[in-house]
This record gives structure tokens, sequence and C-alpha cells, in this order.
């Protein structure tokens, strides 16, 4: 075997926040990031959502996750659920499907 059959990829991890948890064994996570413009030297955020395998389906949307980059396990799943950092404190407001039935 080669020397470079026994190193590994170091897999790259971000933190985001749950946006929807709506298919079985998947969440979309949203995941924020802020830099300078090189130019304008303005502060720019950009987003970028992210679908990923939740085994248990145990998250919720408003939570904060650590995801983990991954094998692909379908077409645009690239990324698993490693730890649910902080729960959702109540219901968002996505997920509130008559908002005049709570009054």
């Amino acid at each position: 075997m080669s020397a470079e059959a026994g190193i590994k990829k170091r897999r790259r991890t971000f933190i985001g926040e749950v946006i929807s948890h709506r298919m079985n064994k998947t969440v979309v996570v949203i995941i924020e990031r802020v830099f300078l413009h090189p130019t304008y030297k303005k502060v720019v955020r950009k987003t970028t959502k992210l679908k990923a395998h939740d085994e248990q389906n145990e998250c919720k949307v408003g939570d904060t996750v650590k995801i983990l980059e991954s094998r692909p396990i379908s077409k645009e799943k690239h990324w698993r659920v490693i730890e649910i950092i902080q729960r959702s404190q109540g219901v968002a407001p996505s997920e509130i499907q008559n908002p005049a039935a709570l009054s």
C-alpha cells in the first residue's frame, strides 16, 4: 500500500441553524458567513443552505447544530448532524400554520 492510502482527508464542520425538518431523516441547515468585501471594505453576509442527515429525527426548527462533511448520502445530502448544540426555545414563526387559530 502507498503512504497516501493511510492518510484521511480532514472533514469540514460547520455550525448552523435548522430551518426545516419536514423530510424523513433529513434537516436543512443554514450556514451564515460574514466577511469583508475585498474592494469596498463593507461587511457582507452570505448564507448557504445544506441538507444534513439526522438519523434519529431529533432536530427541530430553530435548533443550533454541528454538521460534519461525509460521503454522499443522496443527490443533495453530503453532511451529517453530529450534535445538537442548543435546542430552540419554542415554536418558530415558520412552524405556525394558521396564526388566526392561536388567538
